[in-house]
Formats: structure tokens, sequence, C-alpha cells
């Protein structure tokens, strides 16, 4: 009778309270320890999108001033541009896919276009369009997280 007592299913039925206690922590924890990571991520993804829309803003406001109002050597100095654009690729580099192509297309683009910018309305639309792209992949991004 005793061996009964002592079997596997005897103790797990006289133990039973602390075995569900114990599933129910370590599930408890690792929901915590998965959401903690989740919610730093979008945070931190949410961080970068909010200053790549603030550096697409900037850079689009330098492409006006140059290209309408021919300030080439204040606020619309297109290589001013430059460090937006560089900062914006840096900054997609740290968010998903596809964003981190996206700021290297803007590179490109602002490379190919801003020497032109001033008279050629083909370069404008060019970076603009690379600039609205951009912001409209950073706004879905935003409207994604969780």
């Amino acid at each position: 009778m005793a061996e009964k007592e002592n079997s596997f299913f005897s103790q797990v039925r006289r133990n039973a309270v602390a075995l569900i206690s114990l599933v129910v922590a370590v599930s408890s924890l690792s929901y915590n320890t998965w959401r903690n990571e989740k919610t730093e991520s979008n945070r931190n993804q949410r961080v970068a999108a909010f200053e790549v829309l603030m550096k697409l803003g900037e850079l689009e406001q330098v492409v006006f001033l140059h290209h309408y109002d021919r300030d080439t050597a204040d606020r619309g100095n297109p290589r001013l541009g430059w460090s937006y654009v560089l900062t914006i690729r840096d900054l997609t580099g740290l968010l998903p896919p596809p964003l981190p192509l996206e700021g290297e297309e803007l590179v490109g683009i602002w490379g190919a276009n801003w020497e032109t910018l001033e008279t050629d309305k083909g370069s404008l639309d060019a970076i603009l369009s690379a600039i609205e792209e951009a912001r409209a992949d950073m706004l879905a991004l935003l409207h994604s997280l969780e």
C-alpha cells in the first residue's frame, strides 16, 4: 500500500495546486517578458518613425525654399538637404523592412537630383514623390503598431 501512496500519480494529485501554480507562474512570466520586449520594440519604432517624419518635413522645406524661393545660401541650401537625407537613411535602418530600402532610395534620388533642383521640374517631382512615399510608409508603420 505504501508503494501506491508514493507512486508518481499520487504525488501529482497531492501536489496539484503547487504544480498548477508553477505552470501559471512560468506562463505569466513568459508572457510578461514577451509583452515587454514587444512594447519596447514598438516604442523604438514609433520614435524612429516620428523622427523620420520630422526630418522629411524639414527636407521638404529645404526643397521648397530652394526651388520656389531660390534660397541657395541659407535655409534652402541643398547641401543642408544632404544632412536630412542621410539622417533619414540612418533612422529608416532601425525600422522593419522594406523601410530601410526607402531610406536608400531617397539617398539615391536626392543624389541624382539635388544639383538640378533649382531649375528642373523633373528633379523637384522626383524628390517630392520620394518624400511623399516615405511619409506614407511611415504613417502606415505607425498605424500598424500594437
